[in-house]
C-alpha cells in the first residue's frame, strides 16, 4: 500500500508539479484539481482529442442523499460513493473517486504491455474456464480479448475502456449474437466497431432495438431498466468505473420515451416513468 502510494505521489508531481502530492486528496477544490490534472495530460499528449472536457451530473433528488457523476475525456464514468448532504458535497466525492482512478491509470501496471497482455488472458481463461490455446484462436471470446489487447499495445486502461465499452453494450444488447449469425468474423466485427466512438446516434440505434423487443415482450424495457439501475447503484457504491451500466439506463430510458413520447403530454411523462419502474427501489 505505501509503495502504491509512493507511486500515485510521484505521478501528481509530474503531471501536477506546483501541487504537494501529500495534500491533493485533502484539498477540498478537487473538482479544480481534477479538471488541471486533464488539462495537463491532454497537453502533453493529446489524448482523447474529440472529448476534451469533464462533465458533471447531478441526479434529480428532492433531498439527501444526493448522487453525481463525473464523465472524463473518453468516456469513464465514476461517481460520489459516500452518503452525501448536500449536491457540492456529491460533486466533490464523485471528483474525487475520479481524480483517484485517473492517476492509478498512469501507474505502469495499468498499460498495456506485453507482460500485461499475458497475465490478463490467464485470468481470463481462469475465469471462464477456457484455454489457453484459445488465445491464438480469434473465432473464440478469449482469442477475440486477446486480439484487442494485442491491437490496442501501449494504451492506458481508460483509453482500452473506451473501446471495451462498445463492445460489452453490443453483447448486452445482442447485436453481437446477430452479427455472429450472419457470419461475421469476430475479427471483422472488432475492426468495423473498432472505428466508432459511443455517441447519440449508436444510442439511438441500440434504444430503437429495444422498442423491437418490447414490442416482442412487452414490459422487458422497464424490467431491464430496474436492473441497469440496481447494478449503478451498486457499483456508484463501490466506488467503481460505472459507465456500462449508466450506458444501459440511458438506452433503456431513451426507448421508454420514444414510446411513450406519441401517448403521453411532456408533463405526464414522469409519471409514466414512474409506473414503468414501479416496484425499483
Amino acid at each position: 500500500m505505501d509503495r502504491t502510494l509512493e507511486s500515485l505521489q510521484l505521478v501528481i508531481a509530474q503531471v501536477l508539479p506546483h501541487r504537494d502530492p501529500a495534500l491533493v486528496f485533502k484539498d477540498l477544490n478537487v473538482v479544480a484539481i481534477l479538471q488541471e490534472f486533464w488539462e495537463s495530460k491532454q497537453k502533453q499528449k493529446a489524448i482523447f482529442p474529440r472529448e476534451g472536457i469533464i462533465v458533471y451530473e447531478s441526479v434529480s433528488s428532492l433531498g439527501p442523499p444526493f448522487v453525481s457523476y463525473v464523465t472524463l475525456p473518453g468516456g469513464s464514468c465514476f461517481g460520489n460513493f459516500q452518503s452525501c448532504l448536500s449536491r457540492a458535497e456529491a460533486r466533490r466525492d464523485a471528483a474525487k473517486v475520479a481524480l483517484i482512478n485517473s492517476l492509478f491509470n498512469e501507474l505502469p501496471c495499468r498499460r498495456i504491455t506485453k507482460e500485461f497482455i499475458i497475465e490478463s488472458v490467464r485470468e481470463a481463461v481462469s475465469s471462464t474456464s477456457g484455454n489457453l490455446k484459445d488465445a491464438d484462436d480469434p473465432s473464440t471470446s478469449i482469442g477475440a480479448y486477446h486480439y484487442m489487447l494485442e491491437s490496442n499495445i501501449g494504451k492506458t486502461m481508460l483509453e482500452f475502456q473506451e473501446l471495451m465499452i462498445v463492445f460489452q453494450l453490443l453483447h448486452w444488447n445482442g447485436s453481437l449474437k446477430t452479427l455472429r449469425e450472419t457470419k461475421c468474423s469476430r475479427q471483422e466485427v472488432i475492426s468495423y466497431y473498432s472505428q466508432y466512438s459511443l455517441d447519440e446516434k449508436m444510442r439511438s440505434h441500440m434504444a430503437l432495438d429495444w422498442i423491437m423487443k418490447e414490442q416482442e415482450s412487452p414490459g422487458i424495457i422497464s424490467q431491464e431498466l430496474q436492473v441497469a439501475l440496481r447494478e449503478l447503484e451498486e457499483v456508484r457504491k463501490a466506488g467503481q468505473e460505472l459507465r456500462f451500466y449508466k450506458e444501459k439506463k440511458e438506452i433503456l430510458s431513451l426507448a421508454l420515451s420514444q414510446i411513450y413520447s406519441d401517448q403521453v403530454t411532456t408533463s405526464s411523462w414522469d409519471d409514466q416513468m414512474s409506473l414503468a419502474l414501479h416496484g425499483y427501489q
